[in-house]
């Protein structure tokens, strides 16, 4: 069948030739048809929407975006460790900075954009989008599309990128992202549940939004969490490499077919033993009189000489002195065939996959992100803020526990609480960069306040969970003592094993967790700086030296540090150089220096700095811009 949309395009691109034909000596009529050939031969399957201009676009037509630190908020709580940063300013203007500071190397994206519901929760150009607004959802992909396409670029080959969103803009997001990342790198859309009740539509109540997932390059980079199943319970003197165990098959059976190799006498310490407990029906199977399936063992001699010896083996007596014999599953050992024909040890964590619905657990809703604001006196601030919990489980997907973590829609500051709680939790060192605009002084007032609580008020515990207790809960339990005994039953047979307890209840099941509490936190250290975002006119008389002055904001977020005169120094031409180095015996903590590309250390100096880490300041910060405009080469 014909393409009836390529026919009808080749009609009008004939048409488009004839009058092209007609009209070949005027400029601006050829112009015009082949702006009009262009559209016609552009893309025909994905997003089409009306291109919208941003006053942020505009203003950076005649003036450079810049970053200017507002020392005042500066925090330095862990020595010698990183700096986190708040990037203040509507958020393309810091993207395009950081594509200069972190093009290829962030880990981990995670964004709460707005969601376009027609009410507040979007502002383009100063004023909100409402449901009347024409434009309302291709001002949207507009302003997404700008910031996405820079966060592409941002994310590192093994980068890993989560977005959440709900059923307003969703399939048109996905569609977005597909086409800058393209489709093969789409993981999943994970549904998020937002609250256990909600406002009902027609015949449906909204209790979810999404996360939609996505990777750079790599889709080998996710961790799948350690799987701890309750079942296994008990524990030898193996318990620290192997794990604990559980006991739940006999090393007998007579549910598959029959296999004379395998129905053979065991003789362990003396006492012989035979499948299915009677010595009788086997010397009658032995004749050949055996059904289908019947008794043997599920081990050959060989296999249970080597769990016997390396205790997988267990026999388990009845009070008539009568016994079976099991095998230990371990959490965290099993045995495998060698190439050889023997038997050895395999040592692996037992690990999970995060489940397409794993963000269901309401521990992920909305209820719970309330409770984490509220620790900060912020309850009532956000209606749709994320929990920290959420953000802390999507993280620990990305195998790297020293990333560096972007939200380019930091609101509230959950993204930082989670990743210094994770860092904590699990011995990682990641850095997080927030960018917000300061709308009704959400980034002095909210943002910055929770970082900074955060960092020195915050009581946190470094915990560990282990559940004591799964229990399907049926209509028929409601009423009865049986559960709050048992509860109580658990707690009091663990009382000295764990610090306390949580008891929940999620989809019919009742879990009881021990909790183990290793610290106590007053604070969670880390260094924070606070940058303000700004503007240079491109009509500035010495452009150049109005650059320089904010080259040091740029050297901080590019690496983490502060330029503080003395560990980490800044040598701008020869005279400073020089300057330095006749004094180099009075800075012994040198880190590293950031030199500009235009000092010419002589060999004595060379000498002198051999061993210090050297770092020259790129042509990338600025030098685009200064060519724009003609100050350089």
């Amino acid at each position: 069948m014909p393409n009836l949309s390529q026919v009808k395009r080749e009609r009008m691109m004939a048409f488009l030739q004839k009058i092209k034909d007609e009209h070949r000596d005027d400029d601006d009529i050829l112009i015009a048809l082949g702006e009009i050939e262009s559209e016609l031969n552009a893309k025909k399957y994905g997003l089409v929407w009306e291109q919208h201009e941003e006053a942020v676009d505009v203003m950076m037509r005649d003036n450079i975006p810049v970053f200017t630190e507002d020392m005042d908020r500066e925090i330095t709580a862990a020595a010698g460790g990183v700096y986190n940063f708040i990037l203040e300013g509507d958020n393309l203007h810091s993207l395009r900075l950081l594509e200069k500071t972190h093009k290829g190397r962030i880990d981990v994206i995670y964004i709460d954009p707005p969601y376009n519901r027609g009410k507040d929760d979007f502002v383009y150009d100063d004023d909100y989008v409402g449901t009347e607004d024409s434009f309302k959802h291709s001002k949207w992909l507009s302003f997404m599309e700008k910031r996405l396409r820079i966060a592409y670029q941002l994310l590192s080959e093994d980068g890993l990128m989560f977005v959440s969103i709900d059923d307003n803009e969703q399939a048109a997001l996905k569609n977005l992202i597909d086409d800058i990342f393209s489709e093969d790198n789409f993981i999943i859309a994970m549904p998020r549940i937002t609250k256990k009740s909600g406002k009902t539509t027609g015949s449906f109540s909204k209790n979810h939004d999404y996360v939609l997932v996505y990777t750079k390059q790599n889709k080998d980079i996710f961790v799948m969490e350690e799987h701890i199943d309750p079942a296994f319970s008990y524990e030898d003197e193996w318990v620290g490499e192997r794990g604990k165990y559980k006991l739940n098959q006999t090393l007998d059976y007579d549910s598959l077919s029959y296999s004379a190799s395998l129905d053979y006498p065991l003789t362990v310490d003396g006492e012989t033993f035979y499948p299915g407990g009677d010595k009788a029906l086997w010397e009658e199977r032995q004749r050949g009189n055996h059904r289908r399936a019947d008794w043997a063992w599920r081990w050959n001699p060989k296999l249970f000489e080597f769990g016997y010896n390396n205790g997988f083996v267990v026999i388990k007596r009845k009070p008539d002195g009568s016994a079976r014999i099991y095998t230990k599953t371990y959490l965290n050992a099993k045995i495998q065939k060698d190439g050889n024909g023997g038997y050895y040890i395999e040592y692996t964590k037992r690990t999970k996959p995060l489940s397409s619905i794993g963000l269901v657990d309401n521990m992920y809703s909305n209820d719970n992100a309330k409770k984490d604001l509220a620790e900060f006196g912020l309850g009532d601030e956000f209606e749709y803020s994320k929990p920290v919990e959420l953000i802390k489980r999507l993280i620990k997907n990305h195998y790297n526990k020293n990333g560096i973590i972007l939200d380019f829609f930091a609101g509230s500051g959950t993204t930082a609480q989670a990743v210094l709680e994770l860092n904590v939790e699990d011995g990682g060192h990641r850095q997080f960069i927030l960018c917000t605009n300061n709308q009704n002084n959400i980034c002095e007032k909210i943002t910055y306040k929770r970082c900074r609580d955060v960092i020195t008020t915050y009581d946190f515990e470094k915990s560990v969970r282990t559940m004591l207790l799964e229990r399907k809960i049926k209509v028929s339990d409601l009423g009865k003592p049986d559960i709050p005994d048992e509860i109580k039953a658990v707690k009091a047979e663990y009382k000295d094993a764990y610090s306390k307890f949580a008891t929940e209840i999620s989809d019919s099941y009742l879990y009881v967790y021990g909790i183990t509490v290793f610290e106590k936190m007053h604070g969670i250290p880390a260094n924070l700086k606070y940058y303000r975002t700004d503007f240079v006119s491109k009509d500035e008389e010495y452009l150049s030296d109005a650059l320089l002055e904010h080259i040091a904001e740029m050297v901080q977020l590019e690496h983490g540090v502060k330029i503080d005169g003395s560990r980490y120094l800044i040598v701008m031409d020869d005279d400073e150089a020089d300057a330095l180095l006749a004094h180099w015996e009075d800075y012994p903590d040198v880190q590293a220096l950031y030199v500009s590309r235009n000092v010419l250390f002589t060999t004595e100096q060379n000498a002198l700095l051999a061993g210090t880490e050297i770092h020259i300041i790129p042509d990338y910060y600025f030098n685009f811009e200064l060519k724009e405009v003609g100050e350089t080469w």
